[in-house]
């Protein structure tokens, strides 16, 4: 007789078969990874296998404990291509197909459309090193399940990207840049610790942002109306169409986090002779405010700075934030007082031979991000010490 397996998982199609009260005890708080967030994801038909993100999501059961309790999630999508993702393997899509095989579909364990670092492997508060290490084996168990390329799991933690590295994932790091409260009293303060010449460039590139007579309303919770998200919802596109050609997310999709999470919204809404000319989307953590999704209908000097970097900053110092994350990329971002860090994604391959030539590339990739990093950290704007 075998030996009964300690852990046993499930796949479920739709994040509204998963119970919501369970998942999100399992969130840390994160927006993204709330229940509502992917739900609207998927009811709003963003995030769906016709958009090229089936809903794959794993359930992880205790077998020892009693009542088969859910212990820990996974969010999971089939993909059929690589957008949306911000991890770029295309070239590695490329290459396998040049090849013979069939890059697609892979396993994308992610929040769609989402380059933020946040939990993948969703457990209980005190879990063992045990559950998350289940819920690894069953992502790369459906891997063999499903017969296809490869799973790949985006934006997870620095921990659970070293958990990923014992299990013969192949890590992947990259860098975004955040900005750092360190106790500041206001925005005067944040800017004392800069040096002169820089202290000055960000003076003026907030009195030029607002010369116009522009003003800049902060929105939340019960003050954002359906009028405001028509307003942002055409910022949004206006900025799609000019940057990818294709806005990801619909209008239901914010009408529904509207409805189902507006504590975690924060609206930066810019107004000049009485109408709304620009905004920015911004999502609320338990110690973090995330500048998401920004667009304007006027062209202004320094507004996207002032709109997404420093009014983000003033929020945080304001009501006490640690962290402000505004988005993937952006070198420009360090003469604002952001900071480079390293993000972190783990890959499961599994051809031995293009494993082996990606695991290559890494190498010499993580190499590449550890000396830009060093050498970005060196450049900041803060005085010398």
């Amino acid at each position: 007789m075998s030996e009964a397996q300690p852990y046993s998982a499930e796949i479920v199609g739709s994040i509204s078969d998963i119970d919501a009260v369970a998942w999100d005890a399992c969130s840390e708080g994160n927006p993204f990874l709330k229940h509502a967030f992917l739900a609207a994801l998927e009811q709003s038909g963003s995030a769906t296998a016709e958009t090229g993100w089936q809903p794959y999501h794993i359930k992880l059961f205790d077998n020892s404990s009693s009542g088969a309790q859910p212990v820990g999630y996974m969010p999971c999508y089939l993909k059929s291509h690589s957008y949306g993702e911000y991890v770029f393997d295309h070239a590695w899509a490329h290459a396998f197909e040049n090849a013979g095989g069939n890059y697609y579909p892979k396993l994308q364990a992610s929040i769609p459309f989402t380059p933020v670092t946040a939990p993948r492997l969703l457990t209980l508060p005190g879990a063992t090193m045990a559950t998350k290490e289940a819920l690894l084996h069953s992502l790369t168990g459906a891997v063999q399940h499903l017969g296809i390329s490869s799973a790949h799991l985006t934006f997870l933690s620095k921990e659970d990207a070293a958990l990923a590295a014992d299990a013969g994932l192949l890590v992947r790091t990259d860098q975004q840049f955040h900005w750092k409260n360190e106790g500041y009293e206001n925005f005067d303060a944040f800017l004392a610790a800069l040096s002169s010449r820089k202290r000055k460039q960000i003076k003026k590139e907030r009195r030029t942002a607002l010369e116009n007579g522009i003003e800049v309303e902060h929105l939340r919770g019960a003050d954002i109306t359906e009028a405001h998200l028509d307003q942002f919802f055409d910022f949004y596109q206006d900025t799609s169409a000019r940057k990818w050609g294709q806005a990801y997310l619909n209008r239901d999709f914010f009408a529904r986090i509207h409805k189902n999470m507006p504590d975690d919204i924060l609206l930066f809404m810019c107004r000049r002779d009485g109408r709304y000319v620009a905004g920015a989307i911004n999502f609320l953590g338990p110690d973090t405010l995330y500048g998401r999704y920004w667009g304007c209908i006027e062209d202004h000097p320094c507004l996207h700075f002032e709109t997404c970097y420093y009014q983000a900053i003033d929020y945080a110092i304001a009501h006490d934030l640690s962290t402000v994350e505004a988005g993937a990329q952006g070198p420009h971002k360090l003469a604002r007082g952001y900071t480079p860090v390293k993000t972190y994604s783990a890959h499961w391959i599994t051809n031995p031979g293009f494993r082996d030539a990606v695991a290559r590339f890494l190498k010499v990739e993580r190499q590449d991000i550890d000396a830009q990093v060093d050498y970005l950290a060196t450049r900041t704007p803060f005085k010398s010490t």
